[in-house]
């Protein structure tokens, strides 16, 4: 009994850090850490059962997986607990689209430096160059930008008018990154920008930008360089894939933003408050995540998924059932797919980032 009884409230989640490229301080602040530390460590993977790209070869085949502190205390991996009773934490419907797996991930990432020049496949092609079920379309909420960046934060996203593969080819045979970059168009960003990263998209996050990322559940990066080394067979075969991955349909400045940049639309107001759909069927059928700010007592929107939840700012308590849980800025949650009706009654202002795998009905 006590068993199923876990599955029927919300989870907290441990906070992490993973090693990746330079940043990590806007992580730390963001959870009241101050001055906060820019240690390498600049993305947290929440509520992730997906393990990051050569985890075992650096000795930690979990790496990327979140842990959970479940109602009895206990604290185990999430991917762990979920499978313990898969049905009640995803739900039937789930499962038969997505096995047990949670099937999004969630990330809070803070650039220190501009990151490498990529894009990431669609499935087809992931299935048939990386073996993976999952491709890696994504998306950015825009948190904060850094006050001390070099310049102002900015991303590079989508090819511009009249770029084809040619020359985004010749530019990588001569090992110019810069030029490939110049391929692409460079958008200044603001606090609140949401961002729609399709498959075969080329992007680039910016200096000075932490942002939170709802993507399918893989870390299948594809840059824009060369091999380091390899014999003439992997640079080629490197090169086919590589730029096999990009999809070469630029478009000017405005149509570029038109795509890419999305306006979040309300779903439902009151004088509790507002919750808007920030990414949703009209961009993806992969996941989904809403923005909830309240300042009233709201019942919280059953998907009939899974959920896992970032609390942007704020202090509040959740209700389910017997379960009171007090929640407050920088707490990552996971919901079961069996909890029962949740209530947030704020104590101030709350935001909150509701974030679904595929399959969500939330009234759009």
């Amino acid at each position: 009994m006590m068993e199923k009884n876990m599955y029927a409230v919300p989870w907290k989640l441990v906070p992490n850090k993973i090693v990746r490229y330079p940043g990590g301080r806007e992580i730390d602040r963001f959870r009241g850490i101050w001055p906060g530390e820019d240690d390498g460590r600049p993305e947290a993977w929440v509520g992730s059962d997906t393990r990051t790209r050569g985890a075992e070869l650096r000795g930690d085949p979990n790496d990327g997986c979140a842990e959970v502190i479940l109602p009895d205390g206990t604290k185990c991996y999430l991917f762990e607990a979920v499978q313990k009773n898969p049905e009640e934490a995803l739900g039937a419907a789930h499962m038969a689209r997505n096995g047990t797996g949670v099937g999004v991930l969630v990330k809070l990432l803070d650039a220190e430096k501009q990151l490498g020049l990529q894009t990431h496949p669609t499935r087809p092609y992931a299935k048939k160059w990386f073996n993976s079920d999952y491709g890696k379309e994504e998306s950015w909420y825009v948190l904060s930008k850094r006050d001390d960046s070099p310049e102002t934060p900015y991303v590079y996203m989508g090819f511009k008018e009249g770029v084809t593969r040619t020359m985004f080819e010749e530019a990588y045979d001569r090992g110019d990154i810069r030029a490939m970059e110049d391929c692409c168009h460079k958008i200044p960003v603001e606090v609140g920008d949401v961002f729609f990263i399709q498959a075969g998209l080329p992007h680039a996050i910016g200096c000075g930008c932490f942002v939170a990322e709802v993507q399918e559940p893989s870390d299948i990066t594809v840059g824009a360089g060369k091999l380091r080394s390899g014999t003439e067979e992997e640079q080629a075969f490197h090169k086919e894939r590589l730029l096999g991955c990009y999809i070469y349909n630029g478009a000017d400045y405005e149509e570029n933003l038109r795509r890419y940049r999305i306006a979040p639309k309300v779903l439902r107001c009151g004088d509790w408050g507002e919750e808007t759909v920030v990414i949703g069927k009209a961009q993806t059928e992969f996941f989904s995540f809403t923005r909830l700010e309240a300042t009233g007592k709201v019942d919280l929107q059953r998907t009939g998924t899974p959920q896992i939840v970032l609390v942007l700012e704020g202090k509040a308590t959740l209700y389910c059932g017997d379960t009171v849980m007090p929640i407050q800025k920088a707490d990552e949650l996971f919901i079961p797919f069996a909890a029962g009706e949740i209530t947030l009654e704020p104590t101030e202002k709350t935001v909150m980032l509701l974030c679904n795998p595929a399959g969500a009905a939330y009234g759009e």
